[in-house]
């Protein structure tokens, strides 16, 4: 117990000002992913927003892998499309509630322990298929707010150059502060610069024009819906994906952030933990959620190693929902795209790709046809069960192939 308790005070105190400011950038940056997700469902942002609260307090305290970042992610909200079409909300929260209870059940009976049977193939393409989703993610964001005039379309343009330039070139001034904190910080002022220049107006996109983003907090209650055998039939199929994807690309987001700070991390008890959000999210009335690979890495980038980081990350964000509207209405979201296109570049294996060319002996042809398929999948689907199922089938068939 006594070396449990120096372990999460170790968790909590050991890097203090890295993941204040980690958490701080990955505040921002889950807010235009998270209001993204929340369109494709066909819900209002703010539930999404509700999630990625709820999430990052709960991971913070419960979760076995400090620094993921967990909130209302794409995988869950394609899941779940067809099922708020034909069934409304009610329906939807019951099923993110009932897929809670399933992932609690899941991590109590150890299901993290698979994990290491994953293959590291496997494993590189679904970061490398995160990373090119997340850049075309940008780029559709880039081309849907720019704008109709000129004006807007060049100061879009310059104004990702600039958080770019900063993201890249300030790490040589110091690395005291992230560099990712920093480009916010600079491309905000600069648009309240050109706005007081241009009489108050921007003319850029702002994150509060993204859609509601002003909290009213919702009542905990069980979902509005009959308790009876037709509902379940309705929602257990959609509470098992759910349960199964947000699994699935947890897990896989906490061996990539193992690797990248050399640690390991608990993944029956992060198993638990997804189960606890996703229960809360059904009783507030919220999206599902899971971890998201990009803003883990780049609240790990900008510094956060700890459980402070996702706490100041929650907290921050239910402030700027609360009564930051104007902080929020000075950021454009030029300077989150910025960030978004970085995390995109880092989340990619390069050193992989040129692996890939090189290495010609039959195992690593194999390891690579296995990558190639579940990035490919990935993308084409969106959906990363897809690929990472054919990935590991692969993996299981080329295995059997070459003990024959």
């Amino acid at each position: 117990m006594q070396a449990f308790l120096q372990k999460e005070l170790r968790e909590w105190t050991g890097n203090a000002k890295g993941d204040v400011l980690g958490g701080c950038v990955s505040a921002f940056s889950v807010i235009p992913e998270v209001i993204g997700f929340t369109i494709v469902a066909g819900v209002d942002p703010i539930l999404g927003l509700y999630t990625s609260i709820a999430f990052l307090i709960l991971m913070s305290f419960f979760g076995g892998r400090p620094a993921v970042v967990s909130a209302g992610a794409g995988s869950m909200a394609i899941v779940v499309v067809a099922l708020i079409r034909d069934y409304g909300l009610p329906y939807l929260f019951a099923a993110v509630l009932l897929a809670g209870i399933i992932q609690v059940i899941l991590g109590l009976c150890r299901i993290g322990n698979l994990l290491k049977y994953v293959p590291n193939s496997v494993v590189v393409g679904f970061s490398d298929a995160l990373a090119i989703i997340i850049f075309k993610s940008q780029v559709k964001n880039c081309f849907q707010y720019m704008g109709s005039t000129a004006s807007s379309v060049i100061k879009m343009l310059a104004f990702i150059a600039i958080g770019l330039l900063v993201i890249y070139l300030f790490p040589r001034v110091t690395k005291a502060v992230p560099s990712t904190l920093v480009s916010i910080v600079v491309v905000a002022l600069i648009g309240v610069a050109v706005g007081a220049v241009s009489g108050g107006n921007a003319d850029v996109t702002m994150i509060s024009d993204l859609g509601n983003l002003k909290a009213v907090w919702p009542a905990v209650q069980l979902p509005q819906v009959p308790f009876d055998i037709e509902t379940l039939k309705i929602i257990f199929p959609y509470a098992i994906s759910l349960a199964f994807v947000g699994l699935l690309e947890t897990m896989l987001t906490t061996r990539v952030v193992d690797g990248m700070t050399n640690s390991s991390s608990n993944k029956n008890r992060e198993c638990c933990a997804q189960g606890l959000g996703n229960l809360v999210c059904g009783f507030i009335g919220a999206m599902p959620g899971c971890a998201m690979m990009g803003q883990a890495i780049a609240n790990v980038e900008s510094g956060g190693r700890g459980r402070l980081s996702t706490l100041v990350s929650g907290v921050l964000l239910a402030c700027l929902l609360s009564f930051g509207s104007a902080v929020l209405g000075a950021v454009p979201l030029a300077a989150l795209i910025a960030v978004m296109i970085y995390v995109s570049i880092t989340t990619f294996d390069w050193k992989n790709l040129v692996g890939m060319v090189k290495n010609r002996d039959l195992k690593s042809v194999l390891e690579t046809i296995v990558t190639v398929v579940t990035v490919i999948l990935v993308v084409a689907t969106s959906n990363f069960a897809y690929g990472v199922a054919a990935g590991l089938v692969l993996s299981f068939v080329f295995w059997l192939f070459t003990r024959s």
